[in-house]
């Protein structure tokens, strides 16, 4: 109509490209506000520790990069909302011709354009959603299954915290030993306090430390074998609620003037005496006459991190390997953060010189471990984009539907003339959105199967391919669908047959 009355290209494509710019801009500015928020959120999510290993992590957020990449999407949308429109119209102008395009184009060439590329968006926007909720869900239970898994210590109510001591003040073994007890013992006469363990590396470290395994009485390995070392007192186990399996757990009378003994853990046994009983068996690192005997094995306790699997262990007593800094580990009944002041006082009162450092929880630890957060911010990532496909495909279904039914007005009134039922009517609608759900939700499911392949390395104790994220997935971007084609049909339904020839 606009070129009937005489409107040039030039002036439809001027039309064109103001429209354009202004979905651009407000969609550009709402995008940038967005990020910059979920940035935030993000970061607010990182554990300080993660923050201090990678300071570069502060730096995320919106920078000129960002900025320039959401310029450069901006301006490609900007071209894809003007120009083709704009050479549709051009060229449906040459082939018809104004008169014919005046005619034909509100019903025929829009409306064929539209039938057309509709509901392959549709298709692709509903493939899009399956694969990134099906991404979603199997992060989200893998972050799950990760925080469940079997640590071998019962996290809640205990405390930890790092204790140092001067190198001068503490130069001989025997000094180093009564220093340990002496806090321990200070501490165990703080109320609330059920037990204190010490050790020299706290669970769920990212590093391991150590040893060679040489076993008494077998050839020598002609490769080395080295298996992590650990330095415990002798009441760390009960401390940390790991399960004794066999023998006995260490004593404080297991000191340098008794033979050197360790505590293995159920890896260790598994992996050098299958069929064997490991107590009483003697291993060493290069000389056999300081060769430590086995005197008890106790369930795998993680040591390292969470979605690493659980590695030989051997435990060596704190009096026998003694250090002036240590670890320490409390068991109250009071809750972590209400001790920990309490813990640092006394410590100091015992000692003002002696430093302490890294006071938490075990609790904490474990929900802010690398590999938790890891596991954690994949999740969320992966479900806000997810969350953000699935509106897209409902809404982009909701429009094709909406559309269809808007061109199909005066074929529904002629149906409801000539006796159709509204049940009928709701099952042309409905039918038409459940092919085109059904079809997306096939892609997508074959789509999901590769794309959860691809990202298998993030998985922890879920298969790439769960049939129960997968069914899941598919149920939810169903009944979205069919929510989403409800409002037509029943717009559908309720046409007065007499108002729709009328329009017509």
């Amino acid at each position: 109509m606009r070129g009937a009355l005489g409107a040039s290209h030039l002036r439809l494509l001027r039309q064109f490209i103001t429209e354009g710019l202004l979905l651009v801009l407000i969609g550009t500015v709402l995008g940038l506000g967005s990020a910059f928020l979920v940035s935030q959120l993000l970061l607010r999510m990182i554990p300080v520790q993660v923050i201090e290993g990678m300071p570069y992590l502060r730096q995320a957020g919106l920078n000129a990069h960002v900025i320039a990449f959401a310029c450069t999407i901006a301006i490609l949308a900007l071209l894809l909302f003007s120009l083709l429109p704009a050479i549709r119209l051009y060229v449906s102008g040459k082939s018809l011709g104004m008169q014919a395009q005046l005619a034909e184009g509100g019903r025929a060439s829009a409306g064929t354009l539209w039938r057309r590329v509709g509901p392959t968006l549709v298709l692709v926007e509903l493939a899009t959603a399956m694969v990134l909720l099906t991404g979603a869900g199997l992060l989200g239970k893998s972050f799950y299954r990760l925080l469940h898994t079997d640590i071998g210590f019962r996290p809640e109510k205990l405390a930890a915290l790092e204790v140092s001591a001067a190198a001068m003040n503490y130069t001989a073994d025997a000094q180093r030993v009564a220093l340990q007890k002496s806090v321990v013992a200070h501490l165990m006469s703080l109320p609330g306090v059920e037990n204190v363990g010490t050790c020299l590396q706290l669970p769920l470290s990212s590093g391991f430390g150590s040893t060679g395994v040489n076993i008494v009485g077998r050839p020598l390995n002609k490769t080395p074998t080295e298996e992590n070392g650990r330095t415990v007192s002798s009441r760390y186990f009960a401390t940390m609620g790991t399960r004794l399996l066999r023998g006995r757990y260490f004593t404080e009378d297991d000191d340098a003037s008794k033979p050197s003994v360790m505590i293995i853990n159920q890896a260790l046994a598994r992996k050098y005496f299958p069929d064997q009983d490991p107590l009483g068996h003697r291993i060493y690192n290069g000389d056999p006459t300081h060769a430590k005997e086995i005197v008890g094995v106790v369930e795998d306790l993680k040591e390292g991190p969470l979605d690493v699997e659980t590695r030989p262990v051997m435990y060596a007593p704190f009096e026998q390997e003694p250090e002036n800094w240590f670890y320490i580990v409390v068991r109250s009944t009071l809750p972590e953060q209400m001790l920990l002041p309490s813990l640092v006082a006394a410590i100091h009162q015992l000692d003002p010189n002696i430093a302490t450092s890294d006071e938490t929880s075990m609790s904490v630890r474990l929900h802010d471990s690398s590999a938790a957060y890891l596991h954690r911010s994949s999740a969320w990532l992966v479900g806000g984009f997810a969350v953000v496909a699935l509106l897209l495909s409902v809404v982009g279904l909701y429009g094709v539907i909406s559309y269809s039914v808007s061109q199909r007005t005066r074929e529904i009134g002629v149906r409801m003339a000539v006796g159709a039922e509204r049940a009928s009517v709701y099952l042309l609608v409905l039918k038409q959105a459940g092919k085109l759900t059904a079809i997306g939700i096939v892609a997508g499911l074959i789509c999901s199967v590769g794309a959860a392949v691809l990202m298998r390395k993030l998985l922890f104790g879920t298969q790439a391919w769960d049939a129960t994220t997968l069914v899941a997935v598919a149920v939810v971007l169903a009944l979205s669908a069919v929510l989403a084609s409800y409002l037509p049909a029943h717009r559908a339904a309720s046409v007065n047959p007499a108002d729709a020839l009328r329009a017509e």
